[in-house]
């Protein structure tokens, strides 16, 4: 976004401050934190809901608490679904709390630029096939991997193919985009900001190895610094919707979409490929970003 001043551009705004508006007031990102973290409570819980009345309908199996067993597939659906819904959550607190465009959480320009998204996806792609081929030959990664035939296989991707750009754009809303904004609000530097949302993406996925809360915090530090010297959330949800769209991938192939293992759950050597591949990716994003203004985008 840029100020403008009789006609003629003067100043250009930093992503993070980009909720520093005439009408900013120390308490509004206060109480937006409070009804993001609200909304997205109540975002999960409604395709959670949704589909145990469903399965209670259609007279699904249940466990032993009695929730109706939906299967790996939809489980995952309903999961990523919740996320996906922090996306209007986000755009909502933004409008109606904060009375700034809801445009500016994605960019500077007050929307989501596509053509940017597609030229990071360009670079995302090919860095994250390569990390897999060289997991594939860290010893121990393919223990109990077996195949798990076309049919459900056809299903998990599917399912994340459909729903997972929703469920990492969610995330980055959250992250990168409100929580990096509110503090930017407050303050001129970026870091706090960045310091707070990476933490807080760390702990969402709770706690496995020390590696693991390490790649993920990385991640979530790296993910800011491209959206504020980017100006969008862009870069970062183009990684992370890759990232996951793979790792998904693997697991439906495995019919591992139920495992209770998460990103936090990775070892040495899993995230010293992981943060190779992220500092590849960073690095060329922001060679890429010369060339460009932020607005032509």
């Amino acid at each position: 976004m840029t100020i403008t001043c009789e006609d003629r551009a003067v100043t250009p705004v930093p992503y993070h401050r980009l909720a520093r508006t005439a009408r900013h007031r120390w308490w509004r990102p206060l109480l937006g934190t409070l009804l993001v973290a609200v909304g997205a409570m109540c975002a999960v819980l409604v395709p959670f809901i949704a589909a145990g009345v469903a399965g209670l309908v259609l007279d699904l199996p249940q466990d032993a608490d009695g929730w109706p067993i939906l299967g790996a597939e939809a489980e995952l659906a309903v999961g990523l679904a919740g996320l996906g819904l922090l996306i209007p959550v986000v755009f909502l607190v933004a409008r109606d709390v904060q009375k700034r465009p809801a445009g500016t959480v994605s960019s500077v320009a007050g929307r989501l630029r596509w053509g940017w998204l597609g030229r990071c996806a360009a670079l995302a792609v090919p860095l994250v096939a390569l990390m897999y081929v060289i997991v594939a030959f860290i010893p121990g990664q393919d223990e109990g991997i077996a195949w798990v035939g076309l049919g459900r296989f056809a299903a998990g991707v599917a399912v994340a193919v459909v729903l997972v750009p929703f469920q990492a754009a969610g995330e980055e809303y959250v992250f990168r985009g409100w929580l990096v904004q509110a503090f930017g609000s407050w303050t001129r530097s970026p870091w706090p900001g960045i310091v707070v949302s990476a933490v807080g993406f760390g702990l969402l996925h709770g706690y496995g190895t020390p590696w693991g809360m390490a790649d993920l915090i990385f991640f979530g530090v790296v993910a800011a610094v491209l959206t504020i010297r980017t100006g969008g959330l862009e870069a970062a949800i183009v990684l992370h919707v890759v990232g996951n769209l793979a790792a998904f991938g693997l697991a439906a192939a495995a019919g591992m979409l139920d495992s209770e293992e998460t990103a936090t759950d990775a070892g040495a050597l899993l995230v010293a490929a992981d943060m190779t591949m992220v500092t590849l990716y960073a690095v060329a994003v922001l060679v890429l970003n010369r060339r460009q203004p932020l607005l032509s985008r």
